[in-house]
């Protein structure tokens, strides 16, 4: 399958973040011109950090937009490593804050137990809710979400029909001290028209640029280029 991809350059990191987060925008206003309610996904870490803020100042009809994750750790909401923890710290702010946030693991929840849950939540929501956009990253070891090259319940991802999946990436260094994850799987953002990666400098660049030419199992954010009805839109910046 040929991989698809549009690529934006910025050399500066309020470039990078304006643009971004004004396509963001863009998809969250055409979701809701269509329908009630509108909803985003957005990564953890410290890379998206500045679009999550350029994002929170847009006007936007907040209160008809849900915010949720394409991963998350196995930890507590307010714990070190929480991507929930990040999203309200950096996303739900000022205007933002009337968005109706999705944790992907709730307090005390089993992981598990969690998933299924958040696939049930997604099926019942899909009548009055569209997936407007999904931003991912990507690890210098080429993985995206919490999909790991070499993670345990990586092939079952991949190829699930679920959203969401369970996976475990002890072994794996890019996962640090949090091997347990929940993760969007490529079916989880498939129907998405609006996919971003957001990507920070030179060595992400060529380890982008070498993921095109492997396969998923070894470099899984080539599924973000390979499963979705439009482009992924690469936003990279040089700082």
């Amino acid at each position: 399958m040929t991989a698809r991809h549009v690529w934006h350059a910025s050399t500066d990191e309020s470039t990078w973040a304006r643009g971004a987060a004004g396509a963001l925008r863009d998809a969250l206003v055409a979701a809701l011109a269509r329908s009630p309610r509108a909803l985003i996904l957005v990564s953890g870490g410290s890379t998206p950090a500045p679009v999550h803020r350029a994002l929170a100042a847009e006007q936007l009809d907040w209160s008809r937009v849900v915010v949720s994750l394409v991963d998350e750790r196995d930890v507590e909401l307010d714990a070190d490593g929480s991507n929930a923890r990040l999203a309200a710290e950096t996303l739900l702010t000022g205007a933002a804050a009337a968005a109706e946030f999705w944790p992907l693991r709730p307090a005390h929840a089993v992981l598990d137990a969690a998933v299924q849950a958040a696939n049930a939540r997604l099926r019942a929501a899909s009548g009055t809710l569209e997936l407007a956009a999904v931003v991912l990253g990507m690890g210098e070891d080429a993985h995206t979400a919490s999909l790991f090259p070499g993670s345990r319940g990586l092939a079952a991802a991949l190829s699930t029909a679920e959203p969401y999946a369970a996976i475990d990436a002890q072994g794996c260094a890019g996962a640090g001290r949090w091997p347990r994850r929940i993760s969007l799987t490529p079916a989880g953002w498939a129907g998405a028209p609006t996919r971003l990666l957001l990507l920070r400098g030179g060595a992400k660049r060529s380890v982008f640029e070498r993921a095109v030419n492997e396969d998923a199992l070894h470099a899984p954010v080539r599924a973000a280029l390979d499963v979705g009805s439009t482009p992924l839109h690469v936003h990279w910046c040089a700082a």
